[in-house]
């Protein structure tokens, strides 16, 4: 398979309004009017949380400047003050409990949003990798796609909680206190807080855009390490038989090492980007505190309007001090976001024709018709092929090494589309149904049969949705593995490991034709299904596949030509091209490539028996 595009660091800086807008539905969706009552009832918790954190220090001023009314004046003039001072004290403290209420009831509402916005688009993302081609799986690792998909649905909660709770109520914030400013102290204060905000949002979007880069470099690095862990892993018993833990060793620690100073860099310019935002913070904080001191003393000023600028401006720059991680945080959401629409974006190579019917399959016959086909543009691997399996037959195919075979069951499953000709099932191109009843009317047994990390049962039943017992145990008796399933001490509930590792070659098999079976398709397929058995195995399974192929149209993909001998009609390939076709004995007769692989194979068979002797 072709690797991929190599990305530009152009290429890799996305538009982010771009990403930000199509993120916008899944902030405002608009197919559900509950969860956008939701976002408005949250949004109205933040609108009165913030009236409420912009009332306090008034009751903040006011109780200080009660409080320098001279206490000791007499019973007259104490009476009052301490009321009032009590009053705006009682104020303060209740509206500091009112703005934790109203965040924190917010948050209770506005938890399903985010929780159903994530749900919803890891739905959408897992569904499309399962319409992506095989081109697209062979060629990607899969370490790297799920760190996407992780990171990229994590996003999206975080985005929507800064995008409502931090950015808009900040501008709100900014704007109340620049015209409560201007109304009670004048146009220099004002000027100052515009001046450092300005200054502030500018150093923190320089230093994070400078931080962006060095965080999608980490982000790539910790992707390859994990990619390299994954594939490592993976093939556990490859590395243990090459003796290669060194080697993998010495592989992961490369990528680790690499992500690991990325990971300095980036974490080192987080500290120059908070040295930045607190001088400038300070700066406007030590100016307007000895402002409001000079006013004091020029008799302009009271102690309480000293709280009160000093109150406004903590509580401007409490989210402000936060600004820098929130935009750093929404500009890696972006890039998290915009790498994972990118998987969404992922051309559909093999798609269904729009309003495609489904597959009617009452005579299972299958025809290649002149079909040409290359996994890549300059290597052609099928040159016109066409062939005919008759409904009911037994039709084997086989070729050396490279010939096209496997490409056969391939193209057959529709994971590709050929360059030209036909692909037909009982009369009707392939291309013109739906893939879901295409590979419904399939079965087929690989030569690697995969299982999931669950139990026998599950993946017997596997083969078709809502499978019930007694069809898995039905199943299993077809394909003689019934009675090892029962001398298991959890029978069907067993375990079978990562990629059904826990169980022996032969075993697997059999797993995998009870799951045909399950399916009970029309159309079987066994592609080499017996060429990693030994031959004992391989004879007990060729029977069971023989059984099961009775009244089925089967096509048998295969290596050692000893298994397909008693086949209805044997197609034989060379070079991607029909070479040969014909019953074992015709083809034999006609001394040609069959001939000639069956004679060295029979060669080889008498050589080991001799060196077993």
């Amino acid at each position: 398979m072709p690797p991929d595009a190599p990305t530009s660091p152009k290429d890799a800086r996305h538009d982010g309004w771009a990403t930000l807008k199509r993120f916008l539905p899944y902030l405002w969706p608009a197919d559900n009017a509950g969860l956008r009552r939701r976002v408005m009832g949250a949004v109205i918790m933040v609108l009165l949380g913030k009236a409420t954190t912009l009332a306090l220090p008034f009751a903040y001023k006011k109780a200080v400047d009660a409080m320098t009314l001279p206490a000791g004046s007499g019973a007259s003039g104490a009476q009052p003050a301490l009321t009032v001072a009590l009053a705006f004290v009682l104020a303060y403290a209740l509206g500091r409990f009112a703005g934790v209420f109203f965040d924190n009831l917010r948050n209770i509402v506005f938890e399903r949003v985010g929780q159903d916005a994530t749900r919803h688009l890891a739905e959408n993302v897992f569904a499309r990798l399962h319409k992506l081609s095989l081109r697209f799986h062979l060629a990607r690792r899969t370490g790297e796609v799920t760190k996407v998909i992780e990171r990229g649905t994590k996003s999206i909660d975080t985005m929507l909680y800064f995008l409502l709770f931090n950015i808009a109520p900040t501008v709100i914030e900014l704007t109340a206190v620049i015209v409560i400013f201007w109304l009670n102290f004048g146009l220099g204060l004002v000027t100052a807080t515009i001046f450092a905000v300005i200054a502030y949002v500018y150093a923190t979007r320089t230093i994070t855009e400078w931080r962006t880069a060095l965080r999608e470099k980490m982000n790539r690095l910790d992707g390859q390490a994990l990619a390299r862990a994954v594939d490592s892993l993976l093939n556990y018993e490859t590395v243990k038989y090459f003796g290669a833990e060194a080697r993998e060793e010495a592989r992961y620690a490369s990528a680790a090492r690499a992500y690991a100073d990325a990971a300095v860099k980036s974490e080192n310019s987080l500290g120059l980007l908070n040295i930045a935002q607190a001088l400038i913070v300070n700066l406007l904080m030590a100016g307007a505190m000895a402002w409001t001191v000079y006013g004091w003393s020029q008799g302009k000023l009271t102690v309480g309007d000293l709280v009160f600028v000093n109150t406004y401006l903590t509580q401007l720059f409490r989210p402000l001090d936060m600004l820098g991680m929130v935009y750093r945080t929404i500009r890696q959401g972006l890039i998290d976001m915009a790498e994972m629409f990118r998987l969404i974006d992922t051309h559909i190579e093999v798609a269904d024709a729009p309003n495609a019917p489904a597959l009617v399959v009452n005579r299972p016959s299958v025809t290649f018709d002149n079909v040409v086909f290359g996994y890549d543009r300059d290597r052609e691997i099928l040159h016109g092929l066409s062939f005919e399996v008759p409904a009911g037959s037994r039709v084997a195919i086989v070729g050396p090494s490279g010939a096209g075979k496997s490409t056969i069951a391939r193209l057959l499953f529709r994971f590709y589309d050929p360059w030209s000709g036909r692909i037909v099932i009982d009369g009707q191109d392939i291309k013109g149904v739906t893939q879901a009843s295409l590979r419904a009317a399939l079965g087929i047994v690989p030569q690697d049969s995969v299982l999931f990390n669950d139990t026998i049962g599950y993946n017997i039943a596997y083969g078709r949705n809502g499978a019930g017992m007694d069809e898995v145990d039905a199943a299993a008796k077809g394909a003689a593995i019934a009675d090892f399933i029962a001398r298991l001490p959890q029978g069907y509930d067993t375990e079978v490991g990562e990629r059904g590792l826990k169980l022996s070659g032969g075993e697997k098999q059999r797993v995998a034709i009870a799951r045909t079976l399950v399916k009970n398709p029309p159309i079987l397929l066994f592609d080499e299904a017996t060429s990693a058995l030994d031959t004992r195995t391989e004879q007990d399974i060729l029977s069971t596949m023989r059984a099961v192929a009775s009244h089925r149209t089967t096509i048998s993909i295969a290596h050692r030509l000893s298994t397909i001998a008693d086949s209805d009609t044997i197609l034989v390939l060379d070079q991607g091209r029909l070479s040969e076709q014909g019953s074992h004995a015709d083809l034999l007769r006609r001394d040609g490539l069959y001939a000639e692989m069956w004679a060295r194979q029979a060669a080889e068979s008498a050589e080991v028996s001799e060196a077993a002797e």
